[in-house]
């Protein structure tokens, strides 16, 4: 049966960050900064597809680079030829054409952009389980992050102790330096150190909900801004209703209309 990328992108609840929190012994804090310097904070492509990418000397490795010549976009000892964004799907389809459970195991996948091969490590049978799972929800997504991290014991080491440059290596590999990982960690954790630094839940979810039905408020971070207003005003003029800031009522709306 071919897998289906697409589904609901339900965000994540606050019983979902309580148990990977708990999971790990460590703050909340630290957790939205993973993720926060991972994906920005959120799961899914505004298609409802997990967030991916894909790499191309994973699957060189993975295939014994068998299909180094047919494509060396996709099959390549050297990392690169990424496309981004909705576009990597293509990239991972077209390895798929080679070798549909490498292709899968070569991708990031979700939330924490968890590796396809670690499907073993992070709880799940196979890497098309996995992949469901990712596709299904952030809640799986947030999961895997803290199973891949409880399940390294010199990464949860340095997780508890905040020790960013060594969460760096452990979690984003040797050349974490190049891309600032381990600074990005600490200002994040910086920010998330304030409760009321933190992603509003609600807020977050609605911001879903928004992008999924075309209202772009410029991110999914939990954090009210302009473009978040600008965009709740619109959905609000497109309902016929009077303006106003994020409740209850218009939440559960917005949750019906994008069906999460």
């Amino acid at each position: 049966m071919p897998i289906v990328f697409t589904g609901k992108g339900t965000p994540i609840t606050a019983t979902d960050v309580g148990n990977a929190a708990t999971a790990l012994g460590g703050d909340v804090a630290s957790l939205w900064s993973l993720v926060a310097v991972e994906t920005n904070g959120f799961g899914f492509l505004s298609n409802r597809r997990p967030q991916i990418l894909f790499e191309r000397h994973i699957f060189h490795r993975r295939t014994g680079g068998k299909f180094d010549a047919a494509d060396p976009n996709l099959s390549n000892p050297q990392p690169g030829g990424y496309s981004g964004g909705a576009a990597e799907y293509d990239r991972l389809e077209k390895a798929m054409t080679f070798d549909e459970p490498a292709a899968l195991e070569s991708a990031s996948w979700g939330l924490g952009q968890v590796m396809g091969y670690n499907v073993k490590t992070v709880g799940f049978t196979d890497v098309h389980a996995m992949v469901n799972a990712m596709v299904a929800g952030e809640g799986a997504q947030l999961q895997a992050v803290a199973n891949f991290i409880v399940a390294n014991p010199p990464l949860r080491a340095a997780f508890l102790a905040r020790e960013w440059a060594n969460v760096a290596l452990h979690y984003n590999g040797a050349n974490y330096a190049e891309n600032h990982y381990d600074e990005k960690l600490q200002q994040h954790y910086t920010q998330f150190s304030t409760p009321a630094n933190r992603p509003d839940l609600d807020l977050r979810t609605a911001q879903a909900c928004l992008v999924y039905l075309n209202h772009m408020p410029g991110g999914v971070d939990g954090l009210i801004g302009p473009r978040t207003r600008a965009a709740l005003l619109a959905y609000r003029l497109a309902k016929g209703l009077p303006a106003g800031e994020l409740d209850a009522a218009l939440l559960t709306r917005l949750r019906t209309d994008a069906d999460i």
